[in-house]
């Protein structure tokens, strides 16, 4: 799998962490769907927004939901510099 842009350094909230271990997911699929282009639960507008990010260098979200149904989001910055996995509660 290549990436479509640069994580940058990745980082994960406490909260966010609880939820993995709770549902036994791993975070490595999520992180590679986000870097692929799978943006998970978005809707439309919120993906136009990604492609777009691509092109301009601005901010990328996914949503995703854990095997148990916990939603978290994956947030890279816009100068690639960090991707963060988190809950959206936490944002």
């Amino acid at each position: 799998m290549k990436p479509g842009f640069s994580p940058g350094r990745i980082v994960a909230t406490p909260g966010v962490l609880r939820a993995f271990e709770a549902s036994g997911d791993l975070p490595l699929p999520y992180l590679q769907r986000h870097l692929s282009g799978d943006w998970g639960d978005l809707d439309a507008h919120d993906v136009h927004e990604n492609e777009e990010s691509l092109k301009h260098g601005w901010r990328i979200l996914s949503a995703y939901n854990l095997s148990d149904g916990t939603k978290i989001w994956i947030i890279t910055e816009a100068d690639r510099s960090a991707t963060t996995f988190l809950l959206p509660e936490e944002y």
